[in-house]
């Protein structure tokens, strides 16, 4: 059945966990995968893509699926949660896993002394070095999520952005309810704005009664809360809600238009096809990753060129125009001011090629970005767990706060509804239901679809014990003691609460920041003498980063499938599904980019590896260049006043906390090339323009994000061909 026709606390009963949904989510998770791995290795930046994600699953079984098997179930919304739950486990492997940071620098630049003598610089793991890191990385991280999912999703409500547009796109795509959680003061504000646009259009339009007519009709017909009595009870029933209208009872609206998903497969298309034409257009004439539009010199001085990337355009509309100014703030600090200044006195040796991380002024202004970014990290943590703890003293029910981490049954509640009949399209006329919630409600599955507490516990001891087992096996026992990997354990957990926490509130999940936050941590609990420390750190940071991957990861799914009513159970299954299928296609991959390419080049920079190696060589103690250490304190101290005030007045809503520059996103700026900014700064400027000409109009921001989709994903996938063409040798132009 339909799950349109079925009542929303019931829709968890639909078959979610299916043959074809997991192969579906594996392979469209596997696409995203290679385009994440492209990216991370160019820039350190990957995507959930999670609304694309569940665009290309909507199209497969709504337009390819039923021309094969036409007499199969059809495809709901809650199995569309669960396709996108496995696709997004399966694409973030590369950073869940540090293929795109501690992995590769470990390898490169790793030296024998730092690793305890464990490994030499240079040396690259085997296949099967790495499908034992990836095991010991893969699950701990979503067994940690799931205990604080009903505080801050069903309690708290925290929006999760990018969870709740998922949701929203699914809804749309498969005519089907969803909830909309707002305060009661925004629902009364809502309903009296809703009455105004009503009697506007009526008096408006001499057929708008009609068509309302119809429309309630219809309603009623397909099963309103109030249409399942006789009649007399039904008009008695309308009664009470007529009452009660000014205080809770619903509204119906009129009709309004949709986005419908041939419209948005249409725009993932073109998109993906022209950033794949461009991927392999690029390959036979290379000098189109890096023109010289600054001149020559600027160019091969300080990188400054343009990359016509789409796909680095798509990531720039994504990130929005805020975040890309912050990155290209960053971009000219570090590569406009402190790259020459350090030539210029000599901090660098000016012959030195600008590639080079040693020697050259990118490794120098590395060190800046690296305090920038540590530095607003730390504040924002200091920030935010007090802000925590004393919102936690200051509560009355401390104690139910507790018992609800680990409490799987609260029964379901019946809520008020607000029907939205959408447009028709060409193929069929589909409908929506908006569950208005007010935020005072706690609004819970049946207990039968929660993951139990047992379940967690038990998987959380043995992701665990393999996580320590792998980890000893890998690098030792005398480089890597029991006791540090349960600290390293211990730490994961708390910062994945954090990272948790931000997601939910920011839509960033601040997983490099959180990296080298433990990284920091972690040198303060451990020796600087002890044997292979700097090999130590990094690992340390790599759990840390797996364990906030994978929790902010799984709790944006689970936002998604709460505001439509999936089990919690299955999208659970689909983490680990995906996760399974992740350990095997990111290792193999690694290898494969391993073999054909030369890491680090030109071509794969691998920013995030030098940040990772350098990072844990400054908290073990090895000295900087010079005048690093003075340019990192000055721009940390700068930046650690910015954080300060950006992160004590985010809550109060002023404007000009706009123009307070991101610590994160300025760092990204200096370390990356003006190349990578340049882009996405256009990307940005677009996405404020989009949004700004179709102000109103409630589809323009999905849109936008599946055209940019398009753009990543084609030339993420496309990149497979050029890795075959590079394999082979075929020659550029």
């Amino acid at each position: 059945m339909p799950s349109s026709h079925v009542r929303f606390q019931d829709k968890a009963l639909i078959p979610q966990i299916s043959l074809r949904a997991t192969i579906a989510g594996l392979i469209i998770g596997s696409l995203v995968l290679i385009s994440n791995f492209q990216f991370g290795l160019q820039t350190g930046w990957v995507s959930m893509m999670s609304l694309p994600s569940a665009l290309l699953a909507c199209a497969i079984f709504k337009q390819v699926w039923p021309l094969i098997f036409p007499n199969t179930a059809v495809f709901t919304d809650v199995e569309n949660v669960y396709v996108q739950s496995v696709a997004v486990a399966v694409g973030t492997g590369p950073l869940a896993y540090g293929f795109v940071g501690v992995i590769p620098a470990i390898e490169n630049f790793l030296t024998a002394e730092e690793s305890g003598n464990t490994r030499t610089q240079g040396e690259e793991f085997s296949l099967t070095q790495l499908l034992l890191w990836s095991l010991a990385l893969a699950f701990f991280g979503i067994f940690f999520a799931v205990p604080i999912r009903k505080q801050v999703i069903v309690r708290e409500k925290l929006p999760f952005p990018s969870g709740s547009a998922t949701a929203t796109l699914i809804a749309i795509l498969n005519g089907s309810e969803i909830l909309q959680e707002v305060s009661p003061k925004e629902l009364e504000e809502m309903r009296a704005r809703r009455l105004r646009e009503y009697s506007e259009v009526l008096s408006s339009d001499n057929n708008a009664l009609a068509r309302t007519a119809e429309y309630n009709s219809t309603v009623e017909s397909e099963g309103s809360p109030h249409s399942s009595s006789p009649d007399n009870t039904r008009e008695s029933d309308r009664a009470k809600s007529s009452a009660s209208r000014e205080n809770s009872s619903p509204i119906y609206l009129p009709p309004e238009n949709a986005p419908t998903y041939e419209k948005n497969i249409k725009f993932l298309t073109r998109t993906f096809l022209v950033s794949s034409f461009y991927t392999l257009f690029s390959y036979f004439v290379p000098a189109l990753k890096a023109i010289p539009v600054f001149g020559s010199y600027l160019s091969e001085t300080y990188l400054w060129n343009f990359q016509p990337s789409p796909a680095y355009i798509g990531q720039g509309i994504i990130m929005g125009l805020s975040t890309v100014s912050y990155m290209l703030f960053g971009c000219i600090l570090g590569w406009g001011i402190l790259a020459p200044m350090a030539r210029r006195f000599r901090w660098v040796d000016p012959d030195a090629d600008v590639n080079d991380w040693e020697r050259g002024v990118q490794g120098w202004i590395l060190w800046t970005s690296l305090a920038v970014m540590v530095v607003d990290s730390v504040v924002g943590f200091v920030v935010f767990t007090t802000k925590s703890i004393v919102g936690f003293c200051l509560r009355d029910d401390k104690r139910d706060l507790l018992e609800s981490l680990l409490d799987d049954s609260m029964e379901s509640m019946l809520l008020e509804e607000e029907r939205v009949l959408n447009g028709s399209t060409s193929m069929e006329r589909r409908g929506s239901t908006v569950k208005l919630v007010s935020t005072e409600q706690d609004h819970e599955v049946d207990s039968r679809h929660l993951v139990k507490y047992t379940t967690v516990i038990s998987g959380l001891i043995v992701s665990s014990l393999i996580c320590v087992v792998c980890m000893i096996y890998l690098f030792g026992i005398h480089v890597i003691p029991l006791y540090s990997m349960i600290i390293a354990l211990i730490l994961a957990l708390f910062l994945s609460v954090l990272a948790v926490r931000a997601l939910g509130e920011t839509d960033l999940n601040p997983v490099s920041g959180i990296g080298k936050l433990s990284q920091l941590i972690f040198a303060l609990l451990i020796p600087n003498d002890a044997k292979g420390g700097v090999l130590l750190n990094l690992v340390a940071g790599g759990i840390a980063e797996a364990g906030a991957q994978q929790a902010g990861d799984l709790m944006q799914d689970l936002k998604t499938g709460h505001l439509l009513g999936a089990s919690p159970k299955a999208q659970f299954v689909a983490q680990l599904i995906g996760a399974s299928w992740s350990v095997v296609f990111s290792s193999v991959m690694y290898i494969f980019y391993n073999k054909i390419y030369d890491i680090p080049s030109s071509q794969f920079r691998i920013p995030t590896a030098v940040i990772w190696i350098d990072c844990a060589r400054l908290v073990t103690g090895r000295g900087l260049p010079d005048m690093a250490m003075e340019c990192s304190i000055i721009l940390g101290s700068v930046f650690a006043i910015l954080s300060l005030v950006k992160n004590l007045y985010r809550d109060r809503g002023y404007k000009w906390l706009l123009w307070i520059p991101s610590g994160v996103a300025v760092g990204v700026g200096i370390y990356n090339s003006p190349s990578f900014t340049i882009a996405r700064f256009i990307g940005g400027c677009i996405a404020y323009i989009w949004l700004r000409t179709h102000h109103g109009d409630g589809s323009a921001k999905t849109n936008m994000i599946v055209f940019s989709s398009g753009l990543v994903l084609g030339e993420g996938i496309c990149s497979i061909f050029n890795m075959i063409f590079t394999s082979v040798g075929v020659p550029h132009l």
